[in-house]
């Protein structure tokens, strides 16, 4: 990340990464394949406990209340990271198009895993994918005001707002 900060994603090399890491280049692509994975490791992890979390909500959850049970599951995760270096992070995606891809790749990931997990406790569709991608945009607009908020804040308490003003306009 420091480098990414320092010399852009762009001006950042596997072997600046390595070097800095204490690592050979082989080393590195033992864990990664390629500079990108970098700021993207994790995602499985948080993939696995969001779809864990939506397929242990109460039997008699809604189909977005099943999903919001998986969004504080990753907010626990992302409290960990912290929003200091949740804002670094988005820093670099927001100044490269590649990464910026990479993060929609990784947010549809997303949806189309807790629409799978919706349908694996008897959500029909289209009710399925609606409740997995409404989920998706809430946990992407609590995100950006996590970010943008003030230093500390709990991602939780926003991402639980945004949902309240979501079922609001839904009403």
């Amino acid at each position: 990340m420091e480098l990414f900060e320092e010399r852009g994603f762009e001006g950042t090399t596997v072997a600046d990464i390595a070097e800095r890491a204490g690592l050979t280049k082989r080393t590195f692509f033992r864990y990664f394949g390629d500079k990108r994975e970098v700021l993207f490791s994790g995602t499985e992890l948080l993939e696995a406990g969001f779809v864990e979390a939506i397929a242990a909500a109460p039997a008699d959850a809604s189909p977005l209340d099943a999903v919001a049970a998986g969004l504080d599951a990753m907010a626990d995760r992302l409290q960990d990271v912290g929003d200091a270096g949740a804002r670094k992070r988005q820093a670099i995606i927001a100044a490269n198009p590649d990464l910026q891809e990479r993060e929609l790749i990784k947010m549809n990931g997303f949806a189309t895993a807790a629409a799978a997990a919706l349908r694996d406790r008897g959500v029909t569709e289209p009710a399925a994918s609606l409740a997995a991608e409404a989920g998706i945009a809430v946990l992407r607009i609590a995100f950006a005001r996590w970010i943008e908020g003030p230093p500390g804040q709990d991602i939780h308490e926003l991402l639980h707002e945004s949902l309240v003003e979501l079922k609001a306009v839904a009403a």
